[in-house]
């Protein structure tokens, strides 16, 4: 995945910490029992929130245990002690994605990038054939999005709507399929999944700029601005101040989407990344001030 749905941790108390942190370290010990050690390496902060939403829906506690870190064994983790499908569900997304994610860099990147990809590829390449073998719906939504997304990159002069609207029903349909057997639900959180592919796929465009001016590849905002390599930084600026209008529009309707959940469990740590790590993440990404708040794992 991306990485940028991460929270903001100076703000999380040190209670709300440890269970994210536990959170992220089972899918981390899980990624790497159903995958390989490999596959570890493509673990995310979106994967991680993925699945604390999947567990704050359930209305089930969620106990943690104390164990030894799968890297480290002289550090400590807390580890999950129920949800495993929920982990298992994360782990083969994250990998699918990944697996895409390195296709994509040999079809759009420059020769060091295609070269990187070509090594790495058969590292992915049977973890990404046993997640699509156990999740086919999953695996037909991601190929359906990437046929997508070439059709659309390929058209003259795709708008940003048009351009973003893939990812967002990409998350869409995922997260429909964590829903619970509730109808209402699914559509609240279909809305939700849509708005934040949305907002994924905005910023990531935007964080892309520079970049992608650079090696001329597609990004809608270079397309919709003419930016160039001829382009000035006070040019490049008034672009980004654009983009975060536009990512404050979308997030918006994220928000407004969250408020209709009942939330059980991890609400206030959920609530965090939406409220305060998502806005700080524009903040670090589009003026590039020094990343102090939003902080890794």
């Amino acid at each position: 995945m991306f990485g940028y749905i991460r929270p903001k941790i100076p703000e999380l108390k040190v209670r709300e910490y440890d269970q994210y942190k536990g959170i992220y370290c089972s899918l981390c010990k899980r990624m790497g029992k159903e995958y390989g050690i490999a596959s570890r390496f493509a673990l995310s902060y979106d994967s991680t929130f993925l699945v604390l939403m999947m567990l704050g829906l359930e209305k089930e506690c969620t106990p943690f245990q104390p164990g030894k870190c799968v890297f480290n064994p002289l550090k400590k983790c807390n580890y999950c002690t129920s949800g495993q499908t929920n982990f298992e569900f994360a782990s083969a997304l994250t990998v699918m994605m990944t697996y895409q994610k390195i296709r994509d860099d040999i079809e759009d990147s420059g020769f060091g990038g295609k070269l990187k990809a070509y090594l790495v590829l058969p590292l992915v390449a049977g973890a990404n054939k046993k997640a699509a073998k156990k999740y086919p719906e999953l695996k037909k939504v991601l190929d359906e999005t990437i046929a997508t997304q070439s059709q659309v990159e390929k058209e003259e002069n795709p708008c940003l709507d048009a351009c973003a609207e893939p990812t967002a029903q990409m998350l869409a349909r995922t997260f429909a399929m964590i829903s619970p057997a509730d109808e209402i639900l699914t559509r609240v959180l279909q809305n939700f999944g849509y708005f934040l592919g949305k907002w994924v796929y905005t910023i990531d465009a935007a964080d892309d700029i520079e970049k992608d001016i650079k090696e001329n590849a597609f990004n809608p905002f270079v397309l919709k601005f003419g930016l160039s390599k001829e382009s000035t930084q006070e040019e490049i600026k008034q672009v980004k101040s654009y983009c975060n209008e536009s990512l404050n529009a979308v997030l918006s309707q994220v928000v407004g989407s969250y408020h209709l959940m009942e939330i059980y469990h991890f609400e206030p740590i959920i609530h965090n990344i939406i409220f305060e790590g998502l806005p700080q993440m524009q903040k670090e990404l589009l003026f590039k001030k020094e990343n102090h708040d939003v902080g890794s794992i």
